[in-house]
């Protein structure tokens, strides 16, 4: 299950800019925290922001928000990431 972020967390995100000029997020801080952006699993928009359901290094799902007018991001949705479990001999 997810975890319900009533107050949204401002992260520092770096971004890939493509051949068309659309940024897409490829690592971000949480606080000192550094997740690098394994999967873009889904994007949207919507009048005012831009979605990124991305999948981190550890395995957990993030909802980031860009900000188009004040160019913040923000993460607006967190579960973490099922550990694989090894395998026995």
């Amino acid at each position: 299950m997810g975890v319900d972020l009533r107050e949204v967390m401002k992260i520092r995100v770096d971004c890939y800019s493509g051949y068309r000029g659309e940024e897409t997020p490829r690592r971000f801080w949480l606080e000192e925290r550094l997740i690098e952006v394994k999967e873009v699993v889904d994007r949207w928009l919507d009048p005012e922001h831009r979605y990124f359901k991305v999948l981190g290094d550890e395995n957990s799902t993030y909802i980031l928000r860009h900000d188009s007018e004040t160019y913040e991001w923000e993460l607006t949705f967190y579960q973490k990431g099922k550990i694989p479990r090894k395998l026995e001999k």
